[in-house]
C-alpha cells in the first residue's frame, strides 16, 4: 500500500493535497465534490483547525421568542458574584441539530413559558478551572506543600492578577502574551491524593469560556510555587501535571454536578393547571408521577445527571455559536426538579457546569457571530446571558418532552418520534 504524505498545515497546497487524496479513494463520488466548495473562503477557517480540507452544512433552526428574565453580575472586593440588574428579553433560539421534533418540541415548550409569563434564570457560580497536581515522593511533603500554598494565597493571586505582570507583554514569537491578560485568579482549592497534592486553580475568564487562558496561567502560578516552595521552604516536587482530572474540564463529575466549574445555571418557571392541559394536554399530577419514577430509575441506573434531554438543547445550540463540542457532557450536566403545586407545578432546571464564551475560538466564525448577536450575546457580559439563554431553552425542552412522555402510555412522545423521525428517510 503506497504511504500517504498527510500534512496537518493549512497553506493552499496542503489542502489541495489533502483533497486530491480524497478523490481517489475508490468510494468517492461525484456528489462528494460539494464537501469542497467551500462556503468561506478557507483562508478564513484555517486558523480554527488543523488538517483543514472541507466543510458541511448543518441545518439551523430558530425558534422562539424565549420569554427571559435574566440577570446581569459583577464580582465585589471578595471576588463574590453579585447580581446587579434584571432584563427581561425575547429571544429567537438558533440550534443546529439533525434530530427530528427537537425544533417543534422546544418552540412548544417556548409557547407555554411565554403564557406563564417568562422563564427566569439565576447564576449560582461562575469560574472555570484547571487542575494542576504536584507529584511528591512521600504523603509528608505533599501535606507541606499544600499548606505552605494555602498560607501563600493572597501573594500568588496578587501575582498571577498583576496588570504589570511581566508574562503579560506580548512577545514576538506568538500573538498571545505568556500569562492571559482576562482570566483572574480567584481562589484556589487544594485536595492531598496520597503523595500528589492537586492544587486547583479557580479563574474568572470573563466572556470567553477560557481553557487556553488558564492553561497559560496555570502554567505560570506552577513554575512561581516551585520555585518560592523551594527557596523559602525546600520543598521540591518530583513531578507537575497542568491538569490531573480534578478540574472537571470536558468531563461529568459528581464533584460538579451542582457546580463549581463553569457557569452554573438554573432556569425556573411556573406554569397553571389552564395552560398544562391547554397547551401540553397534561395534568401536574401526571408530570409529578414521571418525575418520581424518573428519578428512582436514575438512582437505579448509578445516572449522574437527572434530566430528561437537556444534552439535545445545549449541543443544538454549542453547534450554531462556535462552543467547544467537547464541553457538551461537562455542560449538559442537569437537575430538574418539578414541584407540584395548588395552583400547578413549579419546573425548574441547573446546569451544573456551561462551559460557554462569546469572544475566542469558534465564537469567532462568522455565522456564530450572526447568532451571537442575534441573541444579544455579543456585548460584554454576553457570555453569561448565553448560559442563561441555553438553561432557558432547555427547560423549555424539558417542559414539553416531558409532557408528551407523562401521556398515558407515553403514547404523545411516542407519535412525536415516529412522525418527526419518519421526515427523515
Amino acid at each position: 500500500m503506497r504511504r500517504v504524505r498527510w500534512s496537518h498545515r493549512n497553506h493552499g497546497q496542503a489542502i489541495t493535497e489533502r483533497q486530491d487524496t480524497l478523490r481517489s479513494l475508490p468510494q468517492w463520488t461525484g456528489d462528494d465534490e460539494r464537501i469542497f466548495n467551500w462556503g468561506i473562503p478557507p483562508e478564513k477557517l484555517a486558523g480554527f483547525l488543523e488538517s483543514l480540507t472541507g466543510q458541511m452544512i448543518l441545518p439551523v433552526a430558530v425558534v422562539g421568542p424565549l420569554p427571559l428574565n435574566y440577570a446581569k453580575y459583577t464580582r465585589d472586593s471578595q471576588h463574590v458574584l453579585k447580581e446587579t440588574e434584571r432584563v427581561r428579553d425575547n429571544i429567537f433560539v438558533p440550534i443546529g441539530h439533525t434530530e427530528g421534533g427537537l425544533s417543534v418540541s422546544m418552540q412548544r415548550g417556548m409557547n407555554v413559558l411565554a403564557a406563564s409569563g417568562g422563564v427566569t434564570t439565576y447564576i449560582l457560580e461562575d469560574h472555570m478551572t484547571r487542575d494542576s497536581a504536584f507529584v511528591f515522593q512521600d504523603v509528608d511533603a505533599a501535606v507541606k506543600a499544600r499548606d505552605w500554598i494555602r498560607n501563600h494565597l493572597s501573594i500568588l493571586r496578587d501575582w498571577i492578577n498583576d496588570p504589570k505582570h511581566p508574562g503579560k507583554t506580548k512577545g514576538t514569537l506568538h500573538a498571545a502574551s505568556e500569562v492571559s491578560t482576562h482570566a483572574r485568579l480567584l481562589g484556589i482549592d487544594l485536595r492531598v491524593v496520597g503523595s500528589v497534592c492537586h492544587v486547583l486553580y479557580q479563574f474568572d475568564t470573563g466572556d470567553a469560556c477560557g481553557p487556553n487562558m488558564m492553561t497559560r496561567n496555570a502554567y505560570a502560578l506552577n513554575r512561581e510555587i516551585v520555585a518560592r516552595m523551594e527557596t523559602a521552604a525546600g520543598i521540591s516536587p518530583d513531578n507537575i501535571f497542568l491538569e490531573a482530572n480534578l478540574g472537571g474540564d470536558k468531563k461529568p463529575s459528581y464533584e460538579y454536578f451542582n457546580g463549581g466549574h463553569g457557569r452554573t445555571v438554573l432556569a425556573h418557571a411556573n406554569i397553571s393547571h389552564e395552560i398544562l392541559q391547554h397547551h401540553l394536554d397534561i395534568s401536574a399530577e401526571a408530570l409529578g408521577e414521571l418525575e418520581w419514577t424518573g428519578l428512582h430509575g436514575s438512582l437505579a441506573s448509578g445516572m449522574q445527571s437527572f434530566g430528561f434531554t437537556p444534552a439535545s438543547a445545549v449541543a443544538a445550540i454549542f453547534a450554531v455559536t462556535g462552543q467547544d463540542l467537547g464541553m457538551v457532557g461537562t455542560s449538559s450536566m442537569a437537575h430538574g426538579a418539578v414541584k407540584v403545586l395548588p395552583t400547578g407545578i413549579s419546573f425548574s432546571i441547573q446546569l451544573g457546569g456551561l462551559e460557554v464564551g462569546v469572544v475566542g475560538g469558534g465564537s469567532q466564525l462568522p455565522h456564530a457571530q450572526t447568532y451571537l448577536r442575534m441573541m444579544g450575546c455579543d456585548t460584554p457580559g454576553g457570555a453569561r446571558k448565553l448560559a442563561q439563554v441555553i438553561a432557558g431553552a432547555a427547560l423549555a425542552l424539558e417542559i414539553s418532552a416531558a409532557a408528551s412522555m407523562a401521556s398515558r402510555g407515553s403514547e404523545n412522545f411516542f407519535k412525536a418520534h415516529f412522525e418527526r423521525g419518519g421526515l427523515r428517510r
